[in-house]
């Protein structure tokens, strides 16, 4: 894989964060945004874009920036979103979007600069 793709899907990767953060912002809090149809349609879609993304990237550039955890973790939540096995749990989207999304997010930037 090229440098040059690796940046264009760490660089898609920092756009979905930042559209989920918008999103919450403009709810007020990442319940909020869950619980209007739009917005949890929104959210499940841009997580399900980022774990897509990130079993695409090659793995020495997932090890690079540190995002092994991040990578599997990723793209079994978005086979639980596509596939809906036994519904989506908000509750464990909701810690994506809070506990997971925000450190993913200092290690892609790390990549970009």
């Amino acid at each position: 894989m090229s440098k040059r793709k690796a940046e264009v899907q760490i660089a898609f990767l920092l756009e979905m964060i930042e559209k989920i953060e918008f999103i919450v912002k403009r709810h007020g809090n990442v319940v909020s945004a869950l619980e209007d149809t739009e917005g949890q349609l929104a959210l499940l879609m841009a997580i399900s874009q980022i774990g897509e993304t990130l079993n695409k990237i090659e793995q020495s550039v997932i090890t690079d920036l540190g995002l092994e955890v991040e990578q599997k973790g990723a793209y079994e939540t978005r086979n639980f979103i596509v596939h809906d096995y036994d519904g989506v749990d908000l509750y464990l989207i909701e810690k994506v979007i809070d506990e997971y999304f925000p450190e993913m997010k200092i290690k892609l930037e790390r990549f970009a600069l």
